[in-house]
């Protein structure tokens, strides 16, 4: 992993300001995983049903918690890596994992660079959504190949604080109806909602970046069953920072956009920031903006370096002999770590293969494609995180409960649902 990083594990915080303190990996995790078509999503849901839907919000973060903590528990109880677990379940696992990483790569790197590049080019209109998207990618190139872990992290805060701040203050801005959006939080399916409740509860962050936060736990010094509360600590604050964050997407896309005709896709964010200038001026507009650039270039930064930590271990592990030992932390670091060839070749994938994709000019069409893509990879992760997490092998304060056990069940059906309802309508 980052070299800033020692291969012993540094001391366990006591005390809540030194915990807080700690917390990191979780809003990385959270952060990369809400980019521009979880916006869209929010939006759109908002504004065909109102608040009506914001309870599905509550039960993603909730879906979302289980999922990183379970992904958290292997990392520190086990010894191992995700990608060393996967290795025990059978060749296939490797097999599917390194195709899948390989194809959405390809599509996720154009997709996060038009998606960067839109706001962009709202803002500064002198130059095209094609190559701001470019520069987003080189950017985001540049900082993941020579920064540290520590360096990425602190980006990626800032990032969420400018979201975080932008977006919420959009929602205040827009004076929500307070009692219309308490009565959201009670379960209601409206006629032709079930789809959006998926995809509000598949939206609070995450794909295959949810298998990276392993790594940047590891990252951060955190490898034993020791750091199992800190851990859990720092994964609630993420997922709770997004889930606010989400809500008051919902809540924007309700009280501007209920009952209007509206653009899907990334340029339906860039209506919603004329809308709001409409309204109430363009002071308004340009935070948005602002806040809709953090969401999408945090998103890009944080698969640029978790989604290429995952890929280096999966090259490290599928070139291991059947009947090798696991390797140490300090092996691992060698040869999946920041530095490492294939750590930085699949930095390159994402970023300069995709710029060929910009030149069809279908931000829309790489966001659908990228969404299936993404749904494909959630129901994999809670099945395989079942079966690791249950296995006999695992001491007992690693192996899964009956909570931890029921979520991820649940959330097993209802992406692989998902995953189907995607499939369909791409074919459809």
């Amino acid at each position: 992993m980052s070299s800033d990083v020692g291969h012993d594990e540094v001391a366990v915080p006591v005390g809540w300001r030194a915990r807080l303190r700690q917390i990191g990996p979780g809003i990385m995790a959270a952060a990369t995983g809400v980019g521009a078509g979880d916006l869209v999503a929010t939006m759109v849901a908002g504004s065909r049903f109102g608040y009506t839907l914001l309870w599905a919000v509550l039960v993603g973060a909730i879906f979302k918690i289980a999922l990183a903590e379970a992904v958290g528990r292997w990392h520190l109880t086990s010894g191992r890596t995700l990608l060393s677990g996967w290795r025990t379940l059978g060749k296939w696992v490797l097999v599917y994992f390194g195709a899948y990483a390989v194809v959405w790569g390809f599509v996720y790197g154009a997709t996060a660079m038009s998606a960067s590049g839109l706001p962009l080019n709202a803002l500064f209109p002198a130059i095209s959504v094609r190559y701001w998207a470019m520069l987003c990618g080189v950017l985001g190139f540049l900082l993941v190949w020579f920064g540290r872990y520590t360096l990425i992290e602190k980006v990626m805060t800032a990032f969420v604080g400018i979201m975080f701040v932008t977006v919420v203050g959009t929602a205040v801005l827009v004076a929500p109806n307070l009692l219309d959006a308490a009565g959201g939080f009670v379960p209601r399916l409206p006629e032709g909602s079930f789809v959006y409740v998926l995809g509000l509860v598949g939206g609070v962050g995450g794909t295959i970046t949810m298998a990276a936060y392993g790594y940047w736990t590891m990252a951060k010094g955190w490898r034993s069953s020791r750091w199992l509360s800190m851990m859990r600590l720092d994964n609630t604050v993420g997922y709770v920072t997004t889930g606010i964050f989400v809500v008051a997407m919902l809540i924007v896309g309700s009280e501007l956009l209920l009952g209007r005709g509206i653009v899907d896709g990334d340029e339906g964010l860039l209506m919603l920031g004329g809308i709001l200038a409409a309204d109430y001026g363009e002071w308004a507009r340009i935070p948005f903006l602002i806040g809709f650039f953090a969401v999408t270039f945090s998103s890009l930064i944080g698969v640029w370096n978790g989604v290429s930590l995952l890929f280096a271990d999966w090259w490290r592990t599928w070139r291991l002999p059947a009947s090798a030992p696991e390797e140490s932390p300090a092996d691992y670091d060698r040869k999946a770590g920041v530095r490492s060839t294939v750590y930085r070749g699949y930095v390159l994938w994402l970023t300069f293969p995709p710029m060929a994709l910009l030149f069809l000019d279908r931000p829309f069409q790489l966001t659908v494609a990228y969404g299936v893509l993404g749904a494909l990879f959630m129901p994999f992760l809670a099945g395989t995180l079942l079966v690791l997490l249950n296995s006999r092998r695992l001491g007992p304060e690693g192996r899964s409960r009956w909570l931890s056990n029921g979520l991820l069940t649940v959330c097993l059906v209802m992406f692989g649902y998902l995953a189907v309802d995607r499939l369909i309508g791409l074919f459809s």
